[in-house]
């Protein structure tokens, strides 16, 4: 699982994130803005509140909103996510 060390929010429902590796870069969610969760951006102070979660080291708003660190490393990275299956 990567792990994101900071975030920032930006203008028009972006954010900027660094993840552990130092990778970093900027992420659109303005085509999740105004859907289900996360309408309540639409109060920009509610979006400014993004921080990173200590237990799941993901971006995460108050009202128990966040996104998965692995969907946002291939975003930046443009990389796939491939399911790591294992058994007991």
């Amino acid at each position: 699982m990567h792990k994101i060390t900071d975030v920032r929010t930006l203008e028009e429902f972006r954010i900027w994130i660094k993840f552990s590796d130092n990778i970093e870069g900027v992420v659109d969610l303005s085509d999740v803005a105004d859907k289900g969760v996360f309408s309540v951006w639409k109060d920009r102070a509610v979006f400014e509140a993004a921080f990173i979660d200590p237990v799941s080291h993901t971006v995460a708003w108050p009202g128990g909103i966040d996104l998965c660190p692995d969907s946002l490393y291939a975003e930046l990275t443009g990389t796939k996510i491939t399911a790591q299956l294992t058994h007991a």
